[in-house]
């Protein structure tokens, strides 16, 4: 064989490593791309109380892929339904006025939008539109610019200790020190950085020992899943997962606009991979006083889960014995 030929299996490993690269800039491209393109409301979620008739003319005048009506009672009760996160905001219709509920914090393009609609229906009215906003970001972040940045830094905190401990402790020997060292920095970090947005920037609000378990949970999500990853498939399956949450969770959490803002399977998608669900749960912990926490904390788990058990195969195939073939055998002997 001549020095200068290719090695068996070159040519196939690189067409797989270039095809596997397109598809990671597709699928970064489709992520980034396609949900600005067709960003905007689908199935917001909205209440809307008063007589049958307005009722029956709001529903005809709007678009059924952008809102989901619900029907109440009473304004008290689209209230509680909007404080409670139930829906996005709500509209009371009474012949003396039009009372439109929002909750900023829960979304600030959601919010725009409900609150045009109110207008659209005071004006049919002929009327003005009184706005409420039950659940507004805090005084010092009225726009929710340190909610909104706060996921990155915990993307982040979920990529940096993959990588750290895996070149402090490396190979199996260093596994479950990676594992037991991702989760302890996840807590040391998640406190920490819970503590900033609450008593140094002053961007939420509510109890801070749930606010910082669910940022706590949602780092230790992301650092066991890029572990697992790269305990099990090597630099491969850390490459795939940090794709997976800053390419791709990244762009679809929602965090900014509220995932109703994009379109439906991938709002969905967003929700459950790690960065939507750990940014919905700061957003509820932190203004809704976790009324919907159970779905992202569910997710969460899920994947911490997922991430120990792939590094506990990894750790048990570590630890199979290799069997020496007679070849071995012959030369030790």
């Amino acid at each position: 064989m001549s020095k200068h030929s290719t090695p068996p299996g070159t040519k196939r490993k690189l067409t797989l490593v270039v095809l596997g690269l397109a598809a990671l800039i597709t699928t970064m491209l489709c992520a980034f791309a396609l949900p600005s393109l067709h960003s905007g409301a689908h199935h917001v979620p909205i209440g809307i109380t008063g007589a049958q008739p307005a009722i029956g003319d709001f529903r005809e005048n709007l678009d059924g892929d952008a809102w989901d009506v619900r029907v109440y009672e009473t304004p008290a009760a689209v209230r509680a339904a909007v404080e409670g996160r139930d829906v996005a905001g709500g509209i009371a219709v009474t012949e003396q006025r039009v009372d439109v509920y929002t909750a900023t914090a829960g979304g600030p393009s959601a919010t725009s939008a409900v609150t045009a609609l109110g207008e659209t229906v005071a004006a049919q009215h002929t009327t003005e539109a009184s706005v409420h906003d039950l659940v507004p970001f805090t005084e010092d972040d009225p726009r929710g610019t340190g909610l909104t940045s706060a996921l990155m830094p915990m993307i982040f905190g979920g990529i940096f200790p993959a990588l750290i401990l895996s070149s402090f402790f490396p190979g199996h020997r260093g596994l479950r020190t990676r594992v037991a060292g991702a989760l302890l920095f996840s807590v040391v970090a998640g406190a920490a950085a819970a503590a900033v947005l609450q008593f140094a920037t002053h961007s939420i609000e509510g109890n801070y020992g749930l606010t910082a378990l669910g940022v706590i949970l949602g780092m230790a999500a992301m650092s066991t899943t890029l572990l697992g990853l790269q305990a099990r498939f090597g630099m491969a399956g850390f490459a795939f997962g940090g794709a997976l949450m800053m390419l791709l969770g990244n762009p679809l959490s929602g965090l900014a606009t509220g995932p109703h803002w994009l379109p439906d399977g991938w709002a969905t998608l967003g929700q459950l991979l790690p960065p939507g669900a750990s940014g919905s749960l700061l957003r509820t912990n932190a203004f809704f006083d976790s009324a919907d926490a159970g779905l992202p904390v569910l997710t969460l788990a899920v994947w911490v889960a997922v991430g120990i058990a792939l590094a506990f195969l990894a750790d048990r195939r570590g630890r199979r014995p290799v069997l020496s073939s007679p070849e071995t055998v012959t030369a030790a002997v």
